[in-house]
């Protein structure tokens, strides 16, 4: 099994480079050649976010309103993709429904950066075959939205971020057992009940928000994910 650092080095962390959108894309869908090329914008009145290192067939489609599909094979490579806003906010109920169909590597979780200070965050509601809490130092529990969370904290050294190569704070809720996954999934996220645990535990988040979105993840795996995110 890959580490946990590797995993998330590797590929949040440079999707994290695409926070600032290059372009806007209004109402245009996304669509695969040779596997969709890495990209970040606007979509039907969503921020979204998309990267791959091109080593997996993958297919990411933004559809109507809060939806995106993602299709992903060939057992290498990394990739994430999502859509929600940006900036992001310290109060905002966000729900998802849709279907989760992963095999092997992948989770499907609220993600986020903060500016002042630099805090790359994630509130995992499902995994796949790794658990991303299983690497990281467990500060607590948190009872969010009827469920429980495992709270974690680990530490990038001089790793890429939003603002290039950075030392920074990864925070992270981990659901505690986590949704299952292989079929139809839906809830809400209730993004402030985890932010004040958090500052509980003295992880406090920048003063300023970039993108908070609803992610999927794969590395070096396979599977399917249709989410509409409001």
């Amino acid at each position: 099994m890959v580490s946990f650092s590797s995993l998330f080095v590797a590929v949040v962390a440079v999707a994290g480079a695409y926070a600032a959108p290059a372009n806007t894309t209004e109402g245009f869908e996304l669509m695969a050649r040779a596997g969709t090329p890495s990209s970040s914008g606007t979509n039907n009145g969503y921020f979204y976010s998309w990267w791959t290192d091109g080593a997996a067939q993958a297919t990411y489609t933004n559809g109507g309103g809060g939806q995106y599909t993602l299709t992903w094979s060939g057992g290498n490579g990394n990739l994430v993709g999502g859509k929600g806003w940006n900036p992001g906010t310290n109060s905002r109920s966000i729900r998802y429904s849709g279907t989760y169909k992963p095999n092997g590597n992948s989770y499907l979780a609220v993600y986020g950066w903060t500016r002042n200070p630099l805090i790359e965050y994630y509130i995992v509601e499902s995994y796949g075959s790794y658990n991303p809490s299983s690497a990281a130092a467990k500060k607590g529990t948190v009872t969010c939205n009827g469920a429980n969370y495992d709270i974690l904290q680990t530490t990038r050294t001089n790793q890429p971020s939003i603002d290039g190569t950075k030392t920074f704070q990864q925070f992270w809720s981990v659901r505690n057992p986590k949704k299952t996954p292989g079929g139809s999934i839906s809830g809400t996220v209730d993004v402030a009940c985890h932010f004040n645990a958090w500052r509980s535990k003295g992880m406090n988040l920048g003063s300023s928000h970039n993108y908070q979105i609803v992610a999927t993840e794969g590395y070096r795996s396979s599977g399917t994910s249709t989410i509409t995110v409001s």
